[in-house]
């Protein structure tokens, strides 16, 4: 079961990265993600009050705040890194480093890595990189663009692994609970923003791409700490960062973008390496 919420949890980052950059595209990534996360917030208190039980102790209170403040800070390296470009560079190194932290602490605290493992986490590294080839000329990636697509990878592993690693008991607080601490340093972003600058930049509002953004990014979140809870850090890590093969399946489908010969290698790769961790 673990494998399976880390794939659906997987297609629901590549959803939300595809809704929420149509969004950024209209009014900034900032304005876009200080109504996401709100948004997100009220999904899954919905969703941790109703159906997935859990406890709040202090463990739960703690791990909360280092996930709300990891996960809000990788979202500025993210999204300064997304707009250097380029985004066949600056994908598969936030994945990679989203999966990297999660993994050496899985192995650190004693989980098993089997052959079969090792040979899928290989799949999933090539799948993630082929995904995110873009067709055509590339543009050169400068060496500020590289340093925060890796700083962003490692904040979001760190969130990850925060996620991962909170008491069993917790259900989803964690993630909702971090996603409120997000929430509240973003309704003061969105206030100042306004104060300063008015409200024209932000008209009109792609409101129902953020709300799908906020739905689908918070679902990812919650399916992830279930998922860690249920079965190996490790092998969940690398299976949610899968989610750039999503991304550009939807690009192809709903945007008619081109996928190149290697992308589609990419995305069959992606596929074999869910399998071969799910066994």
């Amino acid at each position: 079961m673990s494998p399976l919420l880390a794939l659906v949890s997987s297609l629901c980052w590549g959803l939300a990265d595809f809704t929420g950059g149509m969004a950024a595209r209209r009014v900034g990534a900032l304005r876009v993600v200080c109504i996401t996360y709100p948004v997100g917030l009220v999904f899954l208190l919905i969703l941790a009050l109703t159906i997935v039980p859990g406890t709040i102790d202090p463990d739960t209170l703690r791990w909360s705040v280092f996930v709300g403040v990891f996960g809000l800070a990788a979202m500025f390296p993210l999204y300064g890194a997304l707009a250097l470009g380029p985004m066949g560079i600056v994908s598969p190194l936030t994945a990679l480093g989203g999966a990297l932290v999660p993994v050496v602490v899985g192995i650190v605290r004693g989980e098993t890595v089997t052959a079969l493992t090792v040979g899928g986490m290989i799949l999933a590294i090539a799948a993630v990189i082929l995904v995110s080839r873009e067709p055509g000329p590339h543009r050169r990636v400068t060496p500020r663009a590289l340093v925060l697509s890796a700083a962003a990878g490692l904040l979001i592993g760190t969130y990850l692994t925060g996620i991962g690693v909170a008491p069993e008991t917790s259900g989803i607080w964690v993630a909702t609970l971090g996603r409120a601490v997000g929430s509240g340093i973003l309704v003061v972003v969105a206030i100042v923003l306004i104060a300063r600058k008015g409200t024209a930049s932000w008209r009109p509002f792609p409101w129902k791409l953020a709300v799908v953004t906020g739905v689908v990014d918070a679902l990812a979140n919650g399916l992830f700490q279930l998922a860690a809870q249920q079965g190996e850090l490790i092998v969940v890590a690398v299976i949610g960062c899968l989610y750039p093969a999503a991304t550009l399946l939807l690009a192809h489908w709903l945007l008619k973008e081109r996928m190149s010969k290697i992308q589609g290698a990419g995305v069959v790769l992606a596929l074999g390496a869910a399998i071969a961790l799910s066994v």
